[in-house]
């Protein structure tokens, strides 16, 4: 019986392992893809428990980035990060650190696997679900469902639940990953903001 049961739990390990391997295997694909297109461009819809479906965009370049939602434009320039909030026409500047944040739509194609656990949920279909879980434990992200098209390796949406189960997902509406952008795209430029009070937080 005891010979039975440890094959059993050899079994259930397998599969788990199996299961990561895979998790990963997709993960590394879309990351990797993504890394090769130098530059791309992306619409997706947003939205949280309860709230209105919101629509915003994002431009990636490298680790630069400029990212659009809501009421609110970000411009990182792999130095610094300003956010500009259209609302009060002010915009904080502050240095960019690579480490901070959670899988924004600036981060879903590089975040560091090394941070997460990866599980696979689903296999069946068109599309893989990936599971992961955040090794560090004083966060406030619980989970970080990934919806990935097998074929293309591309996300086609994702789902942030924190830890007081709240959850908030994104969907990727559409994808360019043919495009030019030169510096500019992801420099704040108060000549084009009139007026803006800029807040200096370095």
């Amino acid at each position: 019986m005891k010979s039975f049961v440890k094959v059993i739990i050899g079994v259930i390990i397998c599969f788990q392992i199996n299961a990561q391997n895979k998790a990963q295997s997709y993960i590394d694909n879309m990351q990797k893809k993504f890394k090769s297109f130098g530059a791309f461009s992306a619409n997706f819809s947003y939205s949280s428990d309860g709230g209105s479906t919101m629509n915003g965009s994002i431009t990636v370049k490298g680790n630069k980035f400029r990212l659009k939602t809501a009421g609110q434009e970000i411009f990182n320039n792999g130095k610094e990060v300003a956010t500009y909030i259209k609302e009060i026409n002010e915009v904080n500047i502050s240095s960019f650190d690579p480490t901070e944040g959670d899988i924004s739509p600036a981060k879903i194609y590089s975040f560091d696997k090394k941070s997460y656990k990866s599980n696979l949920v689903s296999d069946s279909g068109n599309l893989a679900v990936v599971e992961l879980v955040p090794s560090a434990k004083n966060g406030q992200v619980q989970k970080i469902t990934l919806r990935l098209d097998k074929a293309s390796s591309e996300v086609r949406e994702w789902t942030i639940q924190n830890k007081n189960g709240k959850k908030q997902n994104f969907k990727v509406t559409k994808l360019n990953s043919k495009i030019s952008a030169d510096e500019k795209t992801f420099n704040f430029d108060k000549k084009l903001f009139p007026g803006v009070e800029i807040n200096d937080l370095r």
